[in-house]
């Protein structure tokens, strides 16, 4: 579709905006069911926002308020978790969780979170002292004792978004990115018409997954149908650093302090790549693209990692950066139906990565009245495997290689990444078309040297690739091009 607008030129059963985890978490829900379906992002790839930068835990449970929409949620995206993983081929590790007792004044509050664990039906065990220290000897000597979840784990939250994207899209699902929703209004004849900066669509039902933005979306769309609403996001941000993969014997669970009034309080945890992670702070900011890193704040969240983990390599920091957490005023999800058709999933904070299937479940449930959910025979929920070289046997690779030579030739050294991997995440449905997408799908550019090696490479592919020239080829959005112009003498890729 072009720039100028068009009346209703596309008419859906359902509009899903946000292309966030949980938008298109939702977007493959829905396309079990014979529906027109269409997923708006205002962004130029699926996951960029929340999705993108925050802890990467499938947290057990253990810690929402019993009888709580989070704790229902968390507990049963927790179950789907292994399995839905499974169909989309992504890093899922249940390496599982210690939350840690460093003085006496904590240990009520780890026999307290081993009751909620019990009503929340989470499996947990308090472990004492030495034994939390057999599991983990690089753990502060001042811990007292830990509380275990076993059924914790980690995963690749950008690559988690892409594969339910892409599956959504494989099973008929329109993606258009780059598209910001402006409006969403009742249409004259039944349902809604959704307003855009590139058009206007008719929808029988809208699902408003807009993250950071959901509050002023559910708020003007309420006020279109003459109906009171006061939905707040507020924006807490965290701050994290990034390791190495320096050693993978340094720490096996994630390791976590006891949580407070602010939220589960810092981390370390392992990520699926072998790097580790620490952090976030937890500071409410009033602006919604706040992305910005202080020294003052990491250094608080580095202080705060070491009284859990003193041996902390600081040599071994790569990279660090800030994610924004949808905080409603209520401290709560908001899972809804204020209207017929509409429906909320707003404040979706953590664990809402966790929750993320049970949401979009519960997001069908709710449309049930309003379309008409019929089974798609057709529905496919299996992603088509990637080729994942580190997975492979020395000989096992070796032969792949042999018949597929783009796999051989590495591009980035510092993540062993092949331009077949590359090529690879670039032709898939909903594919990368930038520097960052090619990131965030296949680490180039995760590692130490952050790209200063292997970016001109990936630009070089995607030029290729896309039928583009290298100068436009963006880092991220459009306008963060890399390269300015084509000079004398170079071959422009």
């Amino acid at each position: 579709m072009g720039s100028e607008k068009q009346k209703y030129s596309d008419v859906y059963d359902c509009v899903i905006i946000g292309a966030g985890v949980i938008g298109a978490a939702a977007a493959r829900t829905l396309s079990r069911y014979r529906l027109r379906l269409l997923l708006l992002e205002r962004e130029n790839d699926v996951g960029l926002i929340t999705s993108a930068a925050n802890s990467a835990i499938v947290h057990s449970g253990y810690d929402p308020t019993p009888g709580s929409l989070k704790a229902k949620m968390n507990v049963a995206g927790n179950r789907l978790f292994p399995e839905f993983c499974r169909q989309l081929d992504v890093d899922l590790k249940m390496i599982g969780s210690l939350t840690l007792a460093t003085d006496d004044d904590q240990i009520p509050v780890i026999e307290e979170l081993a009751v909620r664990a019990a009503q929340n039906g989470v499996p947990v065990e308090i472990l004492s002292r030495d034994a939390v220290l057999r599991r983990e000897p690089n753990l502060t000597p001042e811990v007292r004792c830990a509380l275990f979840a076993p059924t914790a784990g980690i995963v690749n939250p950008f690559e988690l978004t892409a594969a339910l994207a892409e599956n959504a899209v494989q099973n008929g699902v329109a993606l258009r990115l780059n598209e910001e929703v402006t409006r969403i209004a009742p249409h004259p004849d039944g349902g809604y018409a959704v307003t855009t900066d590139r058009g206007v669509y008719r929808t029988l039902a809208v699902i408003n997954a807009a993250g950071l933005h959901a509050d002023t979306l559910a708020n003007n769309a309420l006020a279109e149908l003459g109906k009171p609403a006061d939905y707040e996001i507020r924006p807490r941000k965290g701050e994290y650093f990034v390791l190495d993969h320096f050693d993978p014997e340094f720490l096996h669970h994630t390791i976590f302090t006891v949580p407070t009034e602010k939220g589960k309080g810092i981390l370390v945890s392992p990520t699926t790549h072998g790097n580790y992670l620490v952090g976030p702070s937890a500071e409410f900011t009033d602006r919604k693209d706040d992305f910005a890193t202080t020294d003052e704040t990491l250094a608080q969240v580095l202080a705060s990692a070491q009284k859990l983990v003193p041996s902390i390599p600081t040599r071994q920091i790569i990279r660090q950066f800030a994610g924004l957490r949808a905080v409603e005023k209520r401290g709560e999800f908001v899972i809804d139906r204020p209207a017929p058709g509409l429906v909320n999933l707003l404040g979706i904070q953590s664990p809402g990565l966790t929750a993320c299937f049970a949401i979009a479940e519960k997001a069908a449930a709710l449309l049930r009245e309003d379309l008409p959910l019929e089974e798609n025979p057709d529905f496919n929920p299996v992603c088509p495997p990637r080729v994942r070289l580190h997975r492979m046997a020395p000989d096992e690779r070796a032969k792949f290689v042999a018949e597929h030579p783009s796999y051989g030739r590495i591009v980035c050294r510092c993540e062993d990444v092949s331009e077949g991997e590359i090529v690879d995440a670039i032709r898939r449905p909903s594919g990368a078309t930038t520097v960052d997408g090619v990131k965030k799908r296949t680490r180039p550019g995760f590692g130490k040297c952050q790209g200063g090696f292997c970016q001109p490479q990936v630009v070089k592919i995607l030029a290729r690739e896309l039928g583009r020239k290298p100068e436009e080829i963006p880092l991220k959005s459009p306008g963060t091009e890399i390269l300015l112009e084509k000079i004398g003498g170079a071959d422009g890729g």
